[in-house]
């Protein structure tokens, strides 16, 4: 009885809470719905890597129903690789902003985002959230402020740095597998470990109190590895690299099942907002395979390039919205939304304000995801930083290398989105206009991070794995 009784007055909470949330300036009653907040990252998955992309070969039911009854973020775009996407959606501001632009943050990096940037997690989580994060992080390991228990994080279960062994757990040889503050060693396939964590925090969460789940899976990441019943499952792909990669996003999918099953047993899904989308484009470069070298074999379908590349397959990645009843079934969604959007998006639904730390560089796109309405965003900034940027503005790309020698790509994604046909000398005035706001922007440009310990590297190898716990 008391405990009900507690149930109740929780409840009652909550919803008073809303209601002063309804009373911020500018707040609108159908803007301040507070949902659950599933928010499921990939890495490193192509474009065309699930079945509602028509892949060939590689099957995503749990994926392929949640976009048959939500809608396919169609215009979804992300940066070119991991840590300045993850940043970009913790902070709702471009990764250029904080040096956060050029590479990945190494095993051997000691740097990390930066501190006075005010996080996701931290706003949901003033905002009356459980936030809890599950998976890959990498947005800063050595040094602990950098770490999600400091940064607004309720809960972390899984790794810190940037690619792990899925059997091991660790990175050169060194254990990244964690449970909140402390390392921990435990068997299994890190896929299959972070679908139970989550469907554990499911079914013991509260539903009354709203709870954000970042759930990031590290597949399909190099080192390509998979459980050999995922392997058999997809025997009939010759080429095994294919094989195990394939394999690598049906386990993924599987655990995706689970959440949702989850949900459904809790009684939570209908306030259940989903968003899955992929942290970059499949890797088509060898070159950027990171620490296990391996044949690329993500299809980014017909879309130019992949990982690390400023071309569409770099940044525009596979994506999907679903909450029954809230976002239209079956629907197909065009309009330009960038990770950076997350941010002001999800804390609007949640009542939370968007206004208390740095001034954002996404905007509220929530009606596009809903309703299909006419998008907010008419720019995408792909990536600036010293050597090279792209920036795209309605139907117009750039891509400006400015280093020796100078060299600018310009095309037309309404007609090109493939990126065929280089415009630049038939229209120069639209490069000028173009460079001119990338000017603009990297006045604003905070050094690269990496370029320093890039060059102590060569130097010497700082040991900066988090060893530590404390």
């Amino acid at each position: 009885m008391r405990q009900q009784l507690g149930q109740w007055l929780l409840l009652i909470l909550m919803n008073l809470v809303g209601c002063l949330a309804l009373a911020a300036p500018g707040a609108k009653a159908e803007d301040v719905l507070r949902p659950h907040i599933i928010h499921i990252v990939s890495d490193d998955q192509g474009w065309r890597d699930v079945g509602f992309h028509g892949s060939p070969d590689i099957r995503t039911p749990n994926l392929d129903k949640l976009a048959a009854g939500g809608a396919r973020l169609e215009h979804f775009y992300a940066t070119p690789l991991c840590t300045p996407t993850r940043a970009a959606l913790l902070t709702g501001r471009h990764p250029f902003r904080y040096g956060l632009q050029s590479f990945v943050i190494p095993a051997s990096g000691a740097y990390g985002l930066p501190t006075d940037e005010r996080l996701l997690p931290r706003a949901l989580k003033e905002a009356g959230y459980q936030t809890v994060i599950l998976g890959k992080w990498h947005v800063g390991h050595a040094d602990p402020k950098f770490r999600p228990l400091q940064r607004g994080f309720d809960h972390h279960y899984g790794y810190l740095t940037s690619q792990i062994d899925y059997f091991t757990h660790e990175v050169v040889g060194v254990l990244d597998w964690w449970r909140d503050a402390e390392p921990i060693r435990e068997e299994g396939y890190s896929t299959t470990l972070l679908g139970d964590e989550a469907a554990r925090v499911i079914r013991d969460h509260d539903p009354a109190r709203p709870l954000y789940l970042y759930l990031s899976f590290n597949a399909p990441h190099t080192p390509y590895q998979a459980p050999r019943e995922y392997l058999d499952r997809c025997a009939g792909i010759a080429d095994p690299t294919r094989r195990t990669y394939s394999a690598m996003i049906t386990a993924m999918d599987d655990q995706i099942g689970r959440v949702v099953e989850a949900l459904d047993q809790t009684g939570m899904r209908d306030r259940t907002l989903i968003v899955f989308h992929s942290d970059n484009g499949g890797l088509r470069d060898p070159k950027i395979a990171g620490q296990t070298p391996a044949e690329p074999v993500a299809d980014n379908g017909p879309l130019r390039g992949g990982k690390g590349s400023l071309y569409e397959g770099g940044s525009r990645v596979v994506a999907l919205a679903n909450w029954p009843g809230r976002v239209k079934a079956g629907a197909t969604v065009d309009g330009l939304i960038q990770a950076v959007d997350l941010y002001p998006t999800f804390v609007a639904l949640a009542g939370g304000r968007s206004d208390q730390g740095k001034p954002l560089d996404g905007v509220d796109v929530w009606t596009t995801i809903s309703r299909g309405e006419p998008s907010p965003r008419t720019e995408v900034v792909y990536n600036i930083e010293p050597s090279a940027a792209a920036i795209r503005r309605g139907d117009w790309k750039l891509v400006w290398r400015p280093s020796l020698p100078p060299s600018a790509e310009l095309y037309n994604l309404a007609e090109d989105p493939y990126e065929q046909t280089d415009l630049a000398a038939r229209r120069p005035d639209k490069v000028a206009e173009l460079r001119e706001r990338v000017i603009e922007l990297a006045a604003k440009m905070a050094p690269p991070l990496f370029l320093p310990e890039a060059i102590e590297a060569t130097l010497k190898l700082p040991a900066a794995l988090p060893t530590n716990p404390r």
